[in-house]
């Protein structure tokens, strides 16, 4: 039988073939880490400098040299906030405006991202909803619920909670504009309270369409009501309010409402 030499034997020996590949790794490794990067072109160090600046022209939400390829990876084809959208038209993926001009203004992207952002002043100067007398320590009020009447735009409601007959549980107050809202004059009763009595706050307010009647709600301890309410066709009438219930659960809190006013909708009214 003939004998097979010790170098042969020797490259069929699986520790020594182990050996051999973890030291060709640990020489690629170390190779790999003392070489220097393979230099750009002209072309290419150009190119990538025109990918940087044209997503900082397009706007500078969008990360300097973004990678287009990404957007589904990272899910920001169903993003929506302003940083996707300016990256999803800067790869062509939606219509947005044009990049700055040689002169360097800015694109209409951007114009139109600083001026959603930009502060907004709504309605101009602040009005006073809290007209008549305040005695301390009852003046504090909060959580304003406001409603326009679209028959009468010069008609505005702001409910609101109202602690300035808190000693005889009235928590409720409401103001009226009769001028669209540049002035408004709070409701007040004979007893120097708002018309509705044994309510707890967390106003509602809802103009209805069909019978021209305003609703206000609130916390109520009337009855055997929990949610109960007001209405009247003359708000700003404190005597013209009358009570009706609305629900009845000790678990009733921070209710809220909305009337459908729209005469070609299925549930106006």
């Amino acid at each position: 039988m003939k004998k097979k030499s010790t170098s042969q034997s020797a490259f069929f020996n699986l520790r020594v073939l182990v050996g051999l590949f973890v030291g060709l790794a640990g020489i690629s490794l170390a190779l790999f880490a003392t070489a220097k990067p393979y230099p750009l072109t002209p072309a290419q160090a150009q190119q990538k400098y025109r990918v940087t600046t044209r997503s900082q022209q397009i706007s500078p939400l969008i990360p300097p040299g973004f990678d287009c390829s990404k957007i589904r990876q990272l899910g920001i084809d169903k993003m929506e906030n302003f940083r996707a959208g300016a990256i999803m038209i800067f790869c062509g993926q939606a219509e947005g405006g044009g990049e700055r001009d040689e002169a360097g203004s800015s694109s209409a992207f951007s114009k139109l991202v600083h001026k959603l952002t930009a502060p907004v002043n709504f309605g101009g100067t602040d009005v006073d909803l809290v007209t008549g007398t305040e005695t301390a320590p009852h003046i504090i009020q909060s959580e304003t619920f406001t409603g326009a009447n679209p028959d009468n735009p010069d008609q505005v409601l702001a409910a609101f909670n109202d602690s300035r007959c808190a000693d005889s549980n009235n928590y409720s107050g409401l103001s009226v504009s009769t001028d669209g809202g540049l002035t408004f004059t709070r409701v007040t009763n004979g007893s120097g309270c708002s018309p509705f009595a044994n309510t707890f706050g967390d106003p509602v307010a809802l103009y209805n369409k069909p019978t021209s009647t305003w609703f206000t709600v609130w916390l109520d301890a009337n009855g055997s009501c929990t949610l109960g309410g007001y209405k009247s066709t003359t708000p700003d009438d404190p005597n013209s309010w009358t009570h009706f219930c609305v629900h009845n659960n000790g678990g009733d809190d921070r209710e809220s409402g909305w009337a459908d006013n729209n005469p070609s909708s299925p549930f106006f009214g």
